[in-house]
């Protein structure tokens, strides 16, 4: 099997990135950003995916995490989507519910090529420390632009944001899992159109 990987270097007058991902991984990789918040989320992300992801990322957090977190999950959708190839013999739809304590959160995935994010999310604090917590929305809008997949989110409950976050990042990793896992019995591109 040829191996899934993809990898990108973006340096802005906000950022520098580098990020590799390997679909095919163990859970493993080395992760250093600048926001601490979103470095626990791409741990718990890649742990449950089964991915290996390597991040190094600086930017300019003395503004805010805006930048920094945006254009990770830039470069995190740059990243899947070349590991994907072609997506031939891939499931292409997946999903999880997880539940985190107090909280229940279920991502829907399908690497369809037709990017949108459908977000059903209510947040209690406007803050997890120092985290803007608006901001996991801009990630994973700008994960599902660059990597061309539909996300939907939906908190079932929950009262405690981090726990919320949390389960929204652990599914997410489940159920891309799920979607780009190889099934042996789709044969070439899983749509009738004979592309994604």
């Amino acid at each position: 099997m040829t191996a899934r990987k993809g990898g990108v270097e973006r340096n802005t007058g906000e950022t520098a990135i580098a990020l590799s991902l390997n679909l095919d991984g163990e859970g493993n990789g080395s992760l250093q950003t600048p926001v601490p918040f979103l470095t626990h989320m791409l741990d718990l992300f890649r742990k449950h995916g089964q991915f290996d992801l390597d991040v190094k990322a600086s930017g300019d957090t003395e503004v805010d995490d805006h930048h920094s977190t945006e254009d990770i999950g830039i470069c995190l959708g740059i990243a899947l989507k070349e590991a994907l190839g072609n997506k031939e013999g891939i499931r292409r739809y997946g999903d999880a519910f997880v539940p985190m304590d107090d909280a229940l959160a279920h991502v829907v995935i399908d690497l369809s090529n037709r990017p949108h994010l459908e977000w059903r999310v209510e947040l209690p604090q406007a803050k997890v420390g120092q985290f803007d917590t608006e901001l996991i929305r801009e990630f994973l809008a700008k994960l599902a632009i660059e990597a061309r997949m539909n996300v939907h989110v939906n908190v079932q409950y929950g009262w405690n944001t981090h726990h919320i976050i949390e389960a929204i990042f652990k599914a997410l990793g489940r159920a891309l899992r799920e979607a780009v896992s190889l099934d042996p019995r789709v044969k070439g591109i899983p749509s009738t159109k004979g592309m994604l």
